[in-house]
């Protein structure tokens, strides 16, 4: 499987997260009686299986009614601890932010790491096979994740439902109030299409490694992560004006003394930290907000944050204000919360929850080059420089009129981007035009870039490090 949701932990059950939840909600079970009438015989058969389609054990989704609309691909998830309704189906029910109530827990399980929850809130969803029917409120967890499905119906529901679910016989039967039986058939063509899409997504890949055989001669299995991609062979680190460099082994050492000189001359066009960015001249180009005058602005509602998360946002803020990256304001008309991401060597990065403002604003339809034809340019060269842009996208300034609507909200205050942002909308766009106007004289010819990630090329190897220099006057 890539990047399928196997098992969710977290939510509801048991009473929450905290102690005292758990403790009241073991002291409630106590007092539940059990509702006898619903416990009806659920029995599959062979005529259950008549209008089964052949299937390589595809997932049972079915279509329920909930909000007063049809909600297809709708995942009966017997792994997950908690019923699940991502924030884009939120958006299509038409719902409001208001409807929300926080939720202080955890929820984890999706490819391993711990994810954003908006809030929870209770909807009627009613079960039907067209005979008989079923509505019960069902509190779903709103979850911004990216999925193939709408919602996930998870152990909970299943239970207070008293359903049952095959997965040969791809349907899940439950009683309905009177004692009769409801069966819902899934829908076979939209679970592979589900499946499908869930391939295309970008997402981590799982992969089973085998570990040595212990001293008990047991060699057991592990899930770890795929690692990324890196170029073959070993690297070095040399010092050059103070700073570490890697340089390919493979080289000759008259080779590195070459492309050690270049760097020693332009070691101006390195940076190391936020100072050490000149900036992009918002005279040459600066980011620009096209808003829709019919959308109005949005205040998103305050997000809570554990002390842990609030120390984090708290130092990313100081970073920001040193490096002159926001500045703080008044009366935003636009307001969004910061969102905290975990980076893959385990720290946080934060971001800003920009959904509200982005769709507000057009697609800028600059092209971006085709990764498949820059892969091509680059096959067949003799010597490569990688080269990554620092906060690439820090160094394009915000147009100031546009700065106040990139307005986000912290503990202490409320604060605006001077800077082009991440996870801003057609930020990518913006970006690729620049590069596009700076290497002007050298893009697809001795360097690829595609976005903030850069590629000298040299066909000839003797002809690298005249193209290096070049690069690193432009």
């Amino acid at each position: 499987m890539h990047g399928e949701i196997h098992t969710i932990a977290g939510g509801f059950s048991g009473g929450g997260c905290t102690a005292s939840q758990q403790k009241k909600y073991a002291r409630a079970v106590m007092s539940v009686e059990a509702d006898e009438a619903l416990d009806v015989d659920l029995v599959f058969t062979k005529t259950n299986l008549r209008d089964v389609v052949p299937h390589d054990n595809d997932p049972v989704v079915i279509s329920v009614v909930t909000a007063g609309r049809k909600v297809h691909r709708v995942m009966v998830d017997q792994g997950s601890l908690t019923d699940v309704m991502f924030w884009t189906t939120f958006n299509k029910l038409q719902l409001s932010p208001d409807q929300l109530r926080p939720y202080t827990g955890c929820l984890y399980g999706f490819a391993g790491d711990q994810v954003e929850v908006r809030g929870h809130l209770e909807l009627r969803t009613t079960f039907t096979d067209g005979v008989a029917s079923r509505t019960e409120n069902i509190r779903y967890l709103v979850v911004n994740s990216a999925s193939a499905y709408n919602v996930l119906l998870g152990r909970p529901t299943l239970n207070w439902l008293r359903a049952v679910v095959s997965t040969r016989h791809m349907k899940m039967k439950l009683p309905d109030l009177g004692g009769k039986v409801i069966t819902i058939k899934s829908d076979q063509k939209e679970a592979e299409r589900c499946y499908e899409n869930n391939l295309k997504t970008k997402r981590g890949v799982f992969m089973v490694t085998t570990r040595a055989q212990s001293e008990e001669g047991v060699a057991p299995s592990e899930i770890a992560w795929e690692r990324r991609p890196k170029p073959t062979g070993e690297v070095m680190e040399r010092e050059i004006g103070g700073r570490a460099f890697k340089l390919g082994k493979s080289l000759g050492q008259a080779a590195q003394d070459q492309i050690v000189e270049v760097i020693a001359r332009h070691l101006d066009a390195f940076a190391w930290s936020a100072s050490d960015m000149p900036g992009i001249d918002p005279d040459f180009l600066c980011h620009h907000l096209t808003i829709d005058p019919k959308v109005r602005p949005i205040h998103q509602r305050r997000r809570k944050f554990n002390e842990d998360r609030q120390h984090v946002i708290k130092e990313e803020t100081k970073k920001l204000l040193s490096a002159d990256h926001k500045r703080e304001i008044q009366y935003p008309e636009w307001l969004a919360n910061v969102a905290l991401v975990k980076k893959a060597n385990g720290k946080w990065r934060m971001c800003v929850d920009f959904t509200d403002l982005n769709k507000a604003c057009p697609k800028d339809s600059y092209p971006l080059p085709s990764i498949g034809a820059l892969v091509d340019s680059a096959s067949g060269c003799k010597m490569l420089s990688f080269l990554d842009a620092f906060s690439g996208y820090n160094q394009i300034k915000m147009h100031p009129r546009d700065e106040c609507k990139t307005a986000f909200m912290t503990e202490l205050s409320c604060y605006c981007y001077t800077v082009m942002p991440f996870r801003l909308k057609n930020a990518g766009a913006t970006y690729q035009r620049l590069m596009d106007r700076v290497l002007a004289p050298m893009i697809r010819r001795s360097v690829q870039a595609f976005v903030d990630n850069m590629v000298v090329t040299s066909q000839v190897k003797d002809q690298h490090v005249v193209d290096l220099e070049s690069y690193l006057q432009q």
